[in-house]
């Protein structure tokens, strides 16, 4: 009886471990240090408006920053769907994408991105330390494969 008793209470310990991590909802730890860094507001260089539509397109797609910039990212779902805006390296979109698509109710808390429902509008402040492209992506399930993603091309004047 008392292993009985051991086993149903590890069963369902597993059972809600593995509902909240399917459930989602994460932290940091994405490895951001090659794009950049998280902006302070009081040094924002610039401010960028980015529309995001049920189009699966983000408007502009095509951004051009300077090293050392640090980029105010006002980002609009002019859409019906979610959509989130999200800095990275092809690499990292690409591995967080594979993550979403198996939670895709995966919620974030990083510095890098915003995650908005329909009609909502929210920021990114992001200081791009180094020269080079990075991406951005909307990691929801089918939006990067229909081609929602953009770039910014960091050159290497400060």
């Amino acid at each position: 009886m008392k292993n009985t008793m051991h086993l149903i209470a590890a069963s369902a310990l597993l059972t809600l471990a593995g509902t909240a991590f399917a459930a989602g909802s994460h932290a940091g730890g994405h490895g951001t240090d090659s794009i950049g860094k998280p902006g302070i507001a009081a040094k924002v260089t610039r401010t960028i408006a980015i529309d995001m539509s049920d189009a699966m397109r983000f408007t502009p797609s095509k951004i051009k920053v300077r090293r050392g910039e640090t980029i105010r990212f006002v980002v609009t779902n002019s859409g019906k769907l979610k959509h989130e805006f999200n800095l990275g390296t092809d690499a990292d979109l690409k591995a967080h994408y594979a993550e979403m698509l198996k939670f895709p109710e995966m919620e974030h808390d990083e510095p890098n991105l915003v995650s908005l429902e329909p009609g909502k509008t929210g920021e990114v402040l992001w200081q791009f330390t180094k020269a080079g492209n990075v991406s951005f992506a909307c990691l929801h399930a089918g939006h990067y494969d229909a081609g929602m993603k953009g770039s910014v091309s960091v050159s290497s004047k400060p």
